[in-house]
């Protein structure tokens, strides 16, 4: 060996410095395609599910419609019994739901005269003049079935009930009025 002489040969020298600036930074075109598959992957699932709670919210508010309706009707109801007309009940049944609210939501679109699912923008209220139902149309219908007429839309109807009374001294009497409620014309199912 050689006075002076290191390893490696002289006047080579490894500087770590040299060593790190020549070795690129950032992804690789492998992890690059990994990271956008798992991106993606997660949106689709934050998707599907944005989607259900989506629906789920557009049931819920729906049903609240429904039930502020109902209450107007008991309210309704109560005030005919009261005044001792039970026989404006009938006129009670024909009339649009709609005019018994204080304020009528925002996506109630109106009267029509035999409508079908696509006279109103899906997620809207609208009343049938030729059937006296009021009807909604949703607009997300992922996880709903329609009723026996096969259309995604829900009809409402008020039904009033009438019972035979249970006094025998009263039976050739006419039916006594028991009742009045908002109900769907057929059943359906959402979720």
């Amino acid at each position: 060996m050689k006075n002076g002489s290191r390893f490696p040969a002289p006047g080579f020298r490894l500087n770590r410095k040299q060593k790190t600036e020549n070795r690129q930074c950032g992804f690789t075109l492998l992890e690059l395609i990994i990271v956008i598959t798992i991106i993606v992957f997660l949106m689709a699932l934050f998707m599907n599910r944005m989607m259900f709670y989506q629906e789920q919210a557009e049931k819920t508010a729906m049903e609240q419609v429904a039930g502020a309706i109902q209450s107007a009707l008991t309210m309704h109801y109560g005030e005919i019994l009261t005044r001792g007309k039970p026989s404006d009940v009938p006129a009670l049944a024909q009339d649009n739901p709609m005019n018994w609210l204080q304020k009528k939501p925002r996506n109630y679109s109106g009267e029509f005269y035999d409508p079908t699912p696509q006279s109103v923008v899906p997620g809207n209220w609208m009343f049938d003049l030729k059937t006296r139902d009021l009807i909604y149309v949703p607009s997300n219908t992922n996880y709903f079935k329609p009723g026996n007429d096969g259309r995604k839309w829900i009809r409402f109807h008020v039904a009033v009930n009438y019972e035979a009374s249970r006094l025998p001294s009263l039976q050739n009497v006419p039916h006594e009025l028991t009742g009045i409620v908002f109900e769907p014309v057929e059943p359906y199912s959402w979720f």
